[in-house]
Parts: structure tokens; C-alpha cells; sequence
């Protein structure tokens, strides 16, 4: 069953692209028609690709690997946020940091600054600063958390990028292509599919649209983690069935070792009577 039916997608406005004068020619296969200047999308394929994209980025969520999210747009930043912090995966709404990627460890050094400006709160060291530089740092530790506060537990290089409007975030696209990230989008009738690893043919400025792909997206993502938490429960469940008892190989080789010695003892006496009745 399709995560997402042709008339959801309809209702929520899914299907009405861009003006034809600003299309993209790569978007052509997805183009249903043009009604009154407009491009239509067509549905059909947008349910077919939302089912291909959640089916890989399930499998990503089940090998433990994270997805990173991003979306600057005002229409779909708080509803970026209100649905990825369900599932726990990073993500960025307010800015994307040139080299968030291709300079990472960088970007990893802001976030340790930023965790020990909150270990100085809870330490009480804040408290022996002057207002002058108590004020500075509550301003930088705003600003961090601001920008950099979604991705605080991405402690490596997300396995996939998930994008609303590759027009917006192009150099998100760019930076996760140098480093052969692969690339999830939401792409509208202007922008270019071909640049993206798996395009979903979709209105990017509808909010119900966004909210309506993005949801079917995290519940993949969720029944992929779900997944890979019910099997680290079975495993160790089979290991103890598999693990013989303590002693288990060792009480038998006594077993067998002392049935031994006793045949031995017994063929030893037999041999001695043996001896006895001959020499009488």
C-alpha cells in the first residue's frame, strides 16, 4: 500500500506547480499538463517516488546511519522541525552554515563550544563573570544554539540529506555531492530532478503538501528504527538459547573420562583373577 494516495496529495495542493515561462525542461516527465500558465504535476508519479524515497531512507534509519534534514523556507522551517524532532534525526531551519559539511569538523568544534557554555551555567562558573562577559557569552551561546543547536548530536557525517526546494538550498545539494551524500528532495517545476538521487515531483511551497510528504518520510524513518530496535532485543534473546550451560562441555568430558576409568579398573581386576586361579 502507497504511503500516499492521489487524492491527499490533490487536496493538499500537491499538484499545481510553477509558472510555464519559469519551468525547468528536466521537470518535463513529471509535467501532467498546463493549465491557465501554470504546469500541473502529475500525482501519480509523486505517489510512486514518496514510496521509492521512504523505502531507501527506512533502510538508511534501520542501519543506524542518521539523516540530516533541511529547510530554510519560512512555509515549511516549523514544520520541519515540529515533525523530524518526533523521529530524533538532525536537521536545520534557520540557516545553513557554508562548509556545515565539507568543513565539519569545524562545525563539530562550535557545537563542543556550545555544550560548554551550558556546562558553565550548570557549574555555577558563569555566575563569577562580570555582566560584560556574561552578556557575551549568553549571545554567542544564542546565536550557537540558533544555527547549530538541531545537529548538537550529529557527532559524524550524515548518511543522507533530506531537501525542501533544491533552489533555496543549493549549496546544501552542492556540498552533500562533493562529499557523495546522497540527496532526498522535494523538487517543484522549476528546479532541475537530475541533481538529486531521488526526486519527488511536488509542490515545495504548499504547506499541507510539505507536511503531508514529510510525514510519510519520518513514519519510514520511524518503522526503520522500530525495526532495528526489535532485532538488537532478539539477538540477545537467541544468544542465550544458543550459549550452552556453564560447565556444560566440561561435565560431560568428566563424565565420559571417569566412565572410562572405570572400565579400565574393572578390565585391570578381571586380568588379576585371571592371574590368581592360574598360579593356584
Amino acid at each position: 500500500m502507497s504511503r500516499v494516495n492521489f487524492q491527499e496529495l490533490l487536496d493538499a495542493g500537491a499538484h499545481f506547480g510553477h509558472l510555464k515561462r519559469k519551468w525547468n525542461p528536466a521537470m518535463a516527465p513529471y509535467i501532467f499538463m498546463e493549465k491557465n500558465g501554470i504546469h500541473i504535476i502529475d500525482l501519480h508519479k509523486t505517489v510512486a517516488k514518496v514510496d521509492e524515497a521512504a523505502n531507501a531512507l527506512k533502510q538508511i534509519a534501520k542501519s543506524g546511519r542518521k539523516i540530516l534534514f533541511v529547510a530554510t523556507k519560512k512555509q515549511a522551517k516549523d514544520i520541519l522541525a515540529e515533525q523530524v524532532k518526533k523521529i530524533n534525526m538532525p536537521y536545520v531551519s534557520e540557516r545553513w552554515s557554508g562548509g556545515m559539511l565539507t568543513n565539519f569538523p569545524t562545525v563539530r568544534k562550535a557545537v563542543k563550544k556550545m555544550s560548554s557554555f551550558d556546562k558553565m551555567e550548570q557549574d555555577g562558573t558563569l555566575d563569577h563573570l562580570s555582566k560584560r562577559e556574561r552578556l557575551q557569552v549568553d549571545r554567542q551561546r544564542s546565536k550557537l544554539t540558533k544555527n547549530l543547536g538541531s545537529i548538537a548530536d550529529l557527532t559524524r557525517l550524515p548518511a543522507a540529506l533530506f531537501v525542501i526546494d533544491v533552489q533555496k538550498e543549493k549549496i546544501a545539494v552542492a556540498e552533500a555531492h562533493r562529499l557523495q551524500i546522497p540527496v532526498f528532495a522535494m523538487v517543484d517545476t522549476n528546479s532541475d530532478p537530475n541533481i538529486v538521487d531521488y526526486a519527488i515531483p511536488c509542490n515545495d511551497d504548499a504547506a499541507k503538501a510539505i507536511s503531508l510528504v514529510l510525514g510519510a518520510v519520518c513514519d519510514a524513518i520511524q518503522e526503520g528504527l522500530a525495526e532495528r530496535k526489535a532485532e538488537k532485543d532478539k539477538e540477545p534473546a537467541e544468544g542465550e538459547e544458543q550459549k550452552p550451560a556453564k560447565g556444560g562441555k566440561k561435565s560431560a568430558a568428566k563424565k565420559v573420562a571417569s566412565t572410562e576409568d572405570e572400565a579400565e579398573a574393572e578390565a585391570e581386576e578381571a586380568n588379576e583373577n585371571e592371574t590368581e586361579e592360574s598360579a593356584e
